[in-house]
């Protein structure tokens, strides 16, 4: 059976570690990227671009390469767009790109949320995920995470894609169905993002359905693997 590398990028404000408990699946290697800022790289200066991250993530990847295996790459919100970039940069070495619950590079939600003080932006965030994170509501965790939750929200929200940025590998787009902050024509607009094959693929829950759904959602990527490549 063939092996594949899933790089996985972490949502505004969250960290590897999302990743990490996550059910081994045979075939399939969990490569999470810890971005600065959080958890062991706690500290680090945080990106404040989103190219500029995608240049560090590739690094990193490449670092952590096994030739032997095939690259994939899923990212989820914020995730999506950082996959979308970083896939770029990585070229033949990806085989395939999930983005999940974010619009497509070149239409940002219209809502938004980081230049709100702190009340005002956390009910933000709140409302647009449909979730709450629980260390939001202890005052010193919560001084720990927003300015790392609010730098992400930033670069989300000022990201624009170039307008011939486009990859030619498969791009599978994952959404909620009851996710009513992405909607599923903003989820279809990432048709255009790639010359190869396109799929939207629905999953049980809103907006942050891959925290009730992540081994499913495995499991669902490392079969579309096993299709694509034969193995």
């Amino acid at each position: 059976m063939s092996t594949h590398q899933l790089v996985c990028l972490p949502f505004a404000g969250s960290g590897a570690s999302f990743f990490r408990n996550a059910k081994s699946l045979e075939g399939l290697e969990l490569l999470p990227i810890q971005l600065p800022g959080r958890e062991e790289r706690f500290g680090e200066p945080m990106y404040t671009d989103v190219r500029a991250a995608a240049v560090d993530i590739a690094a990193r990847i490449r670092e952590a390469h096994d030739s032997d295996s095939r690259v994939m790459i899923l990212g989820h919100s914020f995730g999506a767009i950082l996959a979308f970039e970083t896939a770029q940069l990585l070229g033949a070495m990806v085989d395939h790109v999930f983005v999940s619950g974010s619009p497509d590079p070149w239409h940002p939600r219209a809502e938004r949320a980081s230049d709100l003080d702190e009340d005002e932006f956390i009910a933000q965030i709140e409302t647009f995920a449909g979730y709450t994170h629980p260390a939001l509501a202890h005052p010193e965790m919560r001084q720990i995470i927003l300015p790392v939750l609010r730098g992400d929200v930033r670069m989300h929200e000022s990201y624009r894609a170039h307008p011939d940025a486009v990859l030619d590998v498969p791009v599978t787009a994952l959404r909620g169905a009851d996710d009513h902050l992405v909607t599923e024509p903003d989820m279809l607009g990432w048709r255009a993002a790639t010359t190869a094959a396109f799929i939207l693929e629905t999953r049980p829950g809103g907006h942050m359905y891959l925290a009730d759904q992540l081994d499913e959602t495995l499991e669902f990527i490392a079969a579309t693997a096993r299709v694509s490549h034969g193995g």
